[in-house]
């Protein structure tokens, strides 16, 4: 028996995946970035970037809930691995991005990414199902770039994020420039996407899935 996957977004790189009983959290923002915060209980929360040096709160939460690091992890049977972004970390800070199984479905956080991944991280986002990759340009990969990751990646359906939107204190592009790259001028918003493993095997070309917040 497979549950029905739903992926809700909150703007930036924060999203909700619910896999039956297991909500999933990625990204949460500061509340300095003039969004909303979501409210909600998370079993697993992901972070793609993370500054250095390590808290004490960081190291403790790590085994509960709080994944912010490269590595291999198994909660809820949810399977997630980290892949290091070396190139792109700092003494400052480093960039982490996650592959997520769950429910069969294989999932793709490409989060704070800026450029295109090493072929050493590359070869692990194979066969990705979903994949959630920034859209707004500057700070994150560049959208011409995007799009040449998505046709490598070829995954089913592609979710945009850290793009330009209401309420957003900090500078980003607008998600029209994303979509003419990727050849689609219009794209219908969706208040969450709802999925099951069956429903990718009836999609033959990769579709964007822009989430409202």
């Amino acid at each position: 028996m497979f549950f029905i996957m739903i992926i809700s977004f909150y703007g930036e790189g924060c999203f909700k995946i619910q896999s039956g009983e297991t909500v999933i959290l990625t990204d949460p923002f500061s509340p300095e970035s003039g969004l909303a915060l979501p409210r909600f209980k998370a079993d697993i929360i992901l972070k793609t970037l993370t500054s250095l040096p390590l808290t004490n709160q960081q190291t403790n939460q790590q085994i509960n809930q709080l994944i912010f690091g490269p590595g291999e992890y198994n909660i809820k049977n949810i399977d997630i691995l980290g892949l290091d972004l070396i190139g792109e970390s700092t003494d400052k800070f480093f960039k982490t991005i996650y592959s997520v199984e769950a429910e069969n479905i294989k999932l793709c956080f490409l989060g704070h990414i800026s450029k295109l991944p090493a072929p050493e991280v590359a070869k692990y986002l194979e066969e990705t199902d979903i994949l959630f990759i920034p859209a707004g340009g500057e700070l994150f990969i560049e959208q011409k770039s995007a799009v040449k990751m998505i046709k490598q990646i070829k995954p089913k359906i592609v979710i945009p994020s850290f793009y330009k939107m209401p309420g957003l204190k900090r500078p980003a592009a607008d998600l029209k420039i994303f979509l003419n790259e990727i050849n689609l001028e219009k794209t219908e918003q969706k208040e969450k996407l709802t999925i099951k493993k069956k429903d990718l095997a009836e999609i033959k070309k990769t579709e964007v899935a822009v989430l409202k917040i």
